[in-house]
């Protein structure tokens, strides 16, 4: 208690001059809400929603949210409860608040389109999503009362992604923009694919309306919301698993989801999907940038790490392109506390710190022209395991050494490169236990598995497990992690998993400090031994040479298969141990795959097949991990 009462002076007394009680009463006595339909290039209006500063005194600056998740609550006698957000403190600051529903979206006009291609090259009255924005900027700025002319951007997950648009956007009045784990790939590494790995569980809840509901057609401007009918069960495991195919998924989803049929009839990484890629978008940004990210966001981890990457490619000599990546899940450092995620303890409250020492100076800076950046480095990266906020000049940093650890016969890991011959490990993938991605019996996805621990999978046959001695110093990895497995498979298809685990030591005190230790003792989780998941990734096999063009294996042939991981940021402390698994299945999180070279979306139950997985560890055929280790 006592420190949550220091945190709120703090907050008060470092963005207010004077402590004031930002409730409810505070908001209407300071702010006035009003609700406007804003005119595109193309006759079509978008609704917005907008709080207005009652103080004169001063001219103040926009920032604006677009999203497709609603403006709610609708109404100009309806306020959104910002006084219990970190958002107050834009308020406290005399912000000009914004939330506009995108094109086609709840109360606006027009015609949606899930993650619209930016038209670099826009004619007339054609629009893409930056345009939208751009218009609507221009609206604001000459049709506000009291705004200074600088026009900020930020969101979170596909607002994220819509703000990447607004930077396209390049308005003269645009000053600041911050993509927060922004959907940025949807095929490689955001949400609903993973290097062409169909993330089922989490598309299918969003689009059908056994779930979020999010696909149902918008015809006209409606404030409902989409009518959910509910799950038959609620074991995800078992309902994907007697689900079967994606066709009968698609059964589920019924005809009216036009994206889900988007889904389905693009299995390769065409143009239809590189058209969908939002780092077309990061060329010749003009404002500056803050892209933000969670090490644990089990949603859009891959996005601000690699959007922010094509930005700096894209922008060379950029004066402001920065990146935030915390120890988060989805939204985490936003709108939860940031102590933790699941079992690990980060010794802090992450988020504030973020929003205390990224976001508002952010944005106050730029927007304001107040305070001071210099404590916004090129990187800003919280390392996990270490449980300290770093700062680099790059990012990957340039310190760091690009090391390989090789999977060695009797489960060992280890830096030298192994000397048998002819040496493998194998497992039989039977698609009809595939290996769940998570310990527990539960419906929706978790937001934990991302760190959660993986004693439960080193203990089946069909996972396999390497692991380094006790580790004799710390060792930290900051950077891409590579996955480099030289395979045999009996079939024509599969799919590989590789995780990146710190295993704590057996006798362990850390379970002392458990968040639900205060409350149930009987619910403090064994941390001795436990095994974190560090980074995880899955590869199908088939675009292991390219997303464009799958291949065949050749049955029982040796094959590469080589892909990146997202990036990482932790310490193996001395004392613990590195593991990696690898394993052909995780369920349901990624659909089956049926182990045959086919079209999976389209694939029938028939086709499904066991597959005999070899993975070699011997001086001619040696797997490995590449881990981008700090010097």
């Amino acid at each position: 208690m006592k420190k949550f009462l220091f945190f709120i002076s703090f907050i008060f007394i470092s963005f207010s001059p004077v402590a004031q009680n930002t409730d409810s009463t505070w908001f209407v006595n300071n702010y006035y809400k009003i609700e406007r339909y804003i005119p595109m290039r193309d006759g079509i209006k978008l609704f917005t929603s907008i709080y207005i500063p009652k103080d004169k005194s001063e001219k103040h600056p926009i920032l604006i949210k677009r999203t497709p998740y609603s403006c709610k609550p609708y109404g100009e006698n309806n306020w959104k409860d910002y006084w219990n957000k970190y958002q107050k403190e834009y308020f406290k600051e005399g912000y000009i608040m914004i939330t506009q529903d995108v094109r086609g979206r709840w109360m606006s006009e027009g015609e949606f389109k899930d993650v619209r291609p930016f038209n670099a090259n826009k004619k007339g009255n054609e629009i893409d999503e930056a345009s939208d924005t751009y218009d609507a900027i221009d609206w604001l700025v000459k049709n506000i009362p009291n705004n200074n002319g600088n026009v900020g951007v930020f969101g979170i997950s596909y607002p994220g992604f819509y703000s990447t648009m607004a930077a396209a956007s390049n308005h003269p009045a645009l000053k600041a923009v911050s993509p927060q784990a922004p959907v940025t790939n949807w095929f490689i590494g955001d949400d609903f694919h993973h290097n062409g790995a169909f993330f089922q569980m989490d598309a299918f809840d969003f689009y059908s309306a056994l779930g979020f509901g999010f696909g149902q057609p918008h015809p006209a401007p409606t404030s409902l919301d989409a009518h959910s009918v509910g799950y038959p069960d609620h074991d995800n495991y078992k309902f994907f698993l007697e689900t079967g195919t994606l066709k009968n998924l698609t059964k589920y989803m019924g005809d009216s989801i036009a994206f889900w049929k988007d889904l389905m009839s693009h299995p390769n990484y065409d143009a239809w999907w590189q058209a969908r890629d939002g780092r077309n978008a990061t060329k010749n940004l003009k404002p500056a940038m803050l892209w933000v990210g969670g090490l644990f966001d089990a949603e859009d981890c891959w996005g601000a790490w690699n959007a922010y990457k094509a930005a700096e490619q894209n922008n060379p000599g950029k004066a402001f392109n920065k990146i935030v990546e915390g120890p988060w899940f989805h939204d985490q450092w936003a709108d939860y506390d940031g102590t933790h995620h699941g079992n690990i303890q980060f010794g802090s409250n992450t988020s504030e710190y973020f929003q205390q020492h990224f976001e508002i100076p952010f944005f106050n800076y730029f927007l304001k022209g107040k305070g001071d950046i210099s404590q916004i480095a090129e990187a800003n990266i919280f390392v996990t395991g270490a449980n300290e906020w770093k700062t680099f000049l790059q990012w990957p940093p340039a310190n760091k050494e690009d090391k390989a650890m090789y999977l060695q016969p009797g489960g060992k890991l280890d830096w030298l490169k192994p000397a048998a011959v002819n040496s493998f490990s194998e497992y039989i993938s039977d698609p009809d236990k595939p290996v769940p991605y998570e310990e527990f019996v539960h419906f929706n996805r978790t937001r934990t598995y991302m760190s959660d621990d993986q004693r439960f999978a080193a203990r089946r046959p069909d996972v396999l497990v390497f692991q380094t001695d006790t580790l004799t110093d710390d060792v930290t990895v900051t950077g891409n992690v590579i996955a480099d497995l030289m395979t045999s498979i009996s079939t024509t298809d599969a799919d590989f998993v590789v995780k990146i685990i710190d295993v704590f030591p057996d006798y362990l005190g850390y379970n002392e400090v458990d968040i639900y230790a205060e409350k149930d003792p009987e619910k403090i989780y064994p941390m001795g031994g436990y095994e974190m998941l560090v980074r995880a990734e899955i590869m199908r096999g088939k675009f292991r040479n390219s997303l464009e063009r799958p291949e065949p294996f050749t049955p029982n042939k040796i094959t590469e298969v080589k892909w990146e991981l997202p990036d990482i940021a932790h310490t193996f402390k001395k004392g613990h141990r590195i593991m990696v698994q690898v394993q052909s299945s995780w369920f349901p999180l990624a659909d089956r795959n049926p182990q045959k070279f086919i079209d999976i979306y389209h694939a029938d139950d028939k086709d499904f097949q066991k597959a005999a997985i070899r993975i070699y560890h011997d001086g001619m055929n040696n797997s490995k991990i590449i881990l981008p280790v700090i010097k």
